[in-house]
């Protein structure tokens, strides 16, 4: 099974991608799509979109999980980030793939045992889990490697 995880943002989405062999997750790749900030918003979904798409297209993963909103006090950023979330959601139903929605308190419940940890607690998890030698840089890939793991987390639940 390979996992595609993805942390949306405008800003930079962050993207990473394990495998599971052995009932072991092993990191196959993770990183950021950067939208060019100063393009205007449709451009900036479109590299979105086509950046996730090109990644499912590559990596070819069985299933496509991505962080659901995360209910802020700005409601202007909140509908930003749902246009993110979207069309990367598009680029993995177009490659007729399953997908999976986690909130982040599940995402960092999955990870440390804690809904309420820290992003460095939950980038340390993604080392320990991952076998790296390395904290996985930047954050957003961070997570998006932490969304994927999460997934595994619950599939092996669901199997049990």
């Amino acid at each position: 099974m390979r996992i595609l995880g993805i942390d949306p943002s405008l800003v930079q989405t962050g993207f990473g991608i394990i495998s599971i062999n052995n009932n072991t997750p092993e990191l196959v790749d993770y990183g950021i799509i950067k939208p060019n900030a100063k393009e205007n918003l449709p451009n900036r979904l479109l590299t979105i979109f086509q950046d996730v798409k090109q990644i499912v297209k590559d990596y070819k993963p069985s299933v496509f999980s991505i962080e659901d909103v995360f209910y802020g006090k700005n409601v202007k950023s909140t509908l930003l980030l749902g246009q993110a979330r979207g069309v990367a959601i598009v680029a993995g139903a177009t490659a007729e793939i399953p997908i999976y929605e986690y909130s982040p308190r599940k995402v960092k419940q999955a990870l440390t045992g804690n809904g309420n940890a820290s992003k460095e607690q939950v980038q340390f998890m993604v080392k320990a889990s991952l076998n790296m030698q390395d904290l996985p840089q930047p954050m957003d890939a961070s997570d998006a490697l932490a969304i994927a793991l999460c997934h595994y987390q619950q599939f092996r639940i669901a199997d049990l």
